[in-house]
């Protein structure tokens, strides 16, 4: 079975996500649509080996409204899943 990020929501400028069969080391990275662009600051690492879990991603100020997406990375820097695009305001 494929990897799997869904997005949650946006609450106070934290984005709340869900992942399911991600590897340890893994890492989950918000893109900005327009442009492609990985932000660095933005990066969590999936820790625990379970196999369902949660993630909460805080938004620096500097984060523009616009499009975005969660992107996962696998340990090996290949991309594992993608979750929908969603709107930061």
């Amino acid at each position: 079975m494929k990897p799997l990020i869904s997005f949650v929501e946006i609450e106070n400028r934290v984005i709340v996500a869900k992942y399911q069969r991600l590897m340890v080391s893994a890492k989950v990275v918000l893109v900005e649509k327009a442009s492609g662009q990985q932000l660095s600051e933005t990066v969590t690492r999936i820790a625990s080996p379970v196999p369902v879990g949660a993630l909460r991603i805080r938004l620096p100020d500097a984060i523009r409204p616009g499009t975005y997406f969660l992107r996962a990375i696998n340990g090996h820097g290949e991309d594992a899943a993608q979750s929908v695009d969603f709107e930061i305001a």
